[in-house]
């Protein structure tokens, strides 16, 4: 059984992971019989966004416990996992890749990642077992391997596309239903949200690449 790790940023598309496009992960990952292992790292969440209103809240959360919403409460601590424990790893988008896992929402080209995201990915990478990145997460992921020059996609948005190729990266422009595959770093990368509009059509590509992690990560 493939073991494919499910890197998340929180609960919720302004604040954290994309709610929407992390089922739909775990759940094509379910029915291909994968044994998913969950993770977040155990920080504070950048802030907390009203969800209605989109306003800033005057309270703090941890990413780790808002994670385990999303995944009924199997999940590990980032800190403790490690390449060696996975076939492949994929990272759900919303606001929280961009603000949790990095800070690119914040500081674009000059974003700093989280450590243990920064080394899982470069462990990853390094071991030649497939990374997948989804929306807004690709961003991060580039930031975090900026050395390695990944190929990504995060749709058609000309500044995030701008500011990828500022970190190292090189874009692709893709429609939602699409996937770019850098076979040379072995990162699968789909818009999803960043241009939806709806759960229909960002289903396509995520189940495109969930199914090109698992296709990678069987060789």
């Amino acid at each position: 059984m493939l073991k494919i790790g499910v890197l998340l940023s929180g609960c919720g598309v302004y604040d954290g992971s994309e709610i929407h496009e992390a089922v739909l992960t775990l759940l094509v990952l379910d029915r291909a019989g994968a044994e998913i292992i969950c993770m977040a790292p155990n920080i504070d969440q950048y802030h907390v966004v009203n969800h209605i209103t989109q306003e800033v809240m005057k309270e703090k959360r941890n990413v780790l416990l808002e994670s385990a919403r999303i995944a009924r409460g199997e999940i590990k601590d980032l800190k403790d996992v490690n390449a060696k424990d996975l076939d492949g790893l994929i990272i759900p988008g919303g606001f929280g890749a961009a603000k949790n896992l990095s800070d690119f929402a914040v500081k674009g080209p000059d974003a700093s990642v989280h450590p243990d995201v920064k080394r899982l990915l470069s462990e990853m990478v390094e071991t030649e077992k497939p990374v997948g990145a989804i929306c807004i997460a690709p961003a991060t992921l580039t930031k975090a391997l900026s050395s390695k020059n990944p190929e990504v996609t995060i749709g058609n948005d000309k500044d995030t596309a701008a500011a990828i190729e500022a970190m190292g990266g090189q874009h692709k422009t893709c429609t939602v239903d699409m996937i770019h595959f850098d076979d040379r770093n072995k990162i699968v990368t789909t818009p999803a949200y960043m241009l939806g509009p709806g759960i229909k059509e960002v289903s396509e590509g995520i189940q495109k690449l969930v199914d090109k992690v698992l296709e990678l990560a069987s060789k």
